[in-house]
């Protein structure tokens, strides 16, 4: 619950700041203390460093959900075709999935990006290339395990065709995990996205990012450490709270939890 709060006012605090508060962009008088007008103060520009976290929560928010909800449509996809297609198909992609998990995802990432350009789209389609596997390879899993029950059995021998059988009765028995899952995986969605404008190859300037926040803030961290440590604190909190909220779902969908509660 605590996550989950968390994970709230972040939402709020993303979208209502920006429009409230002091444009991110505007500079002024560099390395101000807190103020009235600066409730954190400014950074090496002059701009106002709550505005840039909330700014940069926008779009770490919008880049994790936007991956996962492709990642999402993708592996349920390519996880359905895994089990339920043809043979000649379900091999090939079967072997084109394990083959995608092959590369790491960091070092893939940044080749898609490196091959095309930089920015908020490149950034989301490269995460996205790198996440669908993961879901593709947990929705095969749970359909091979499903498939074969006592109720999806009693639908075949009643005359629902395959299509049915998976919207009715088979995918809405993952909803629960599914989302448990992409709590998780947009936690790492946004540590890759951070990741990657902080090594400068992911959202550019002047657009805020708290990766890119937190690469202009190594080279006053000696003299100005806040700086540094609003964008660490709020990225780590965040990843955690989100880890927090995936657990919990985990824990409040997972069959065998609910057996024993039973």
């Amino acid at each position: 619950m605590a996550g989950l709060s968390f994970v709230v006012l972040l939402i709020a605090f993303a979208v209502l700041y920006p429009i409230f508060g002091p444009d991110p962009l505007k500079t002024g008088p560099p390395f101000q203390p807190p103020s009235g007008d600066h409730l954190l103060g400014t950074d090496e520009l002059g701009r106002d460093i709550l505005s840039r976290l909330a700014a940069g929560a926008r779009i770490s928010l919008f880049v994790g959900i936007v991956v996962q909800m492709i990642a999402l449509t993708v592996g349920i996809t390519m996880g359905t075709l895994g089990v339920f297609s043809p043979t000649w198909l379900r091999n090939v992609v079967n072997r084109f999935t394990d083959g995608m998990f092959a590369f790491p995802d960091i070092l893939l990432a940044m080749l898609i990006i490196g091959v095309w350009s930089t920015g908020v789209i490149p950034v989301i389609v490269a995460l996205s290339i790198t996440s669908w596997p993961g879901v593709a390879r947990l929705v095969a899993t749970q359909l091979a395990s499903l498939k074969d029950r006592e109720y999806v059995a009693a639908a075949r021998a009643a005359g629902a065709s395959t299509r049915y059988l998976i919207l009715k009765h088979i995918l809405p028995q993952l909803w629960g995990i599914l989302l448990a899952v992409s709590m998780v995986d947009m936690a790492g969605t946004i540590l890759a996205e951070s990741t990657l404008s902080f090594l400068g190859i992911g959202v550019q300037p002047p657009t805020p990012s708290w990766g890119s926040m937190i690469n202009n803030a190594r080279g006053d961290m000696n003299s100005h450490p806040v700086l540094l440590v609003w964008p660490c604190v709020l990225l780590s909190i965040t990843i955690f709270a989100l880890n927090f909220v995936g657990d919990g779902l985990r824990a409040r969908f997972d069959p065998k939890n609910n057996s024993r509660e039973a």
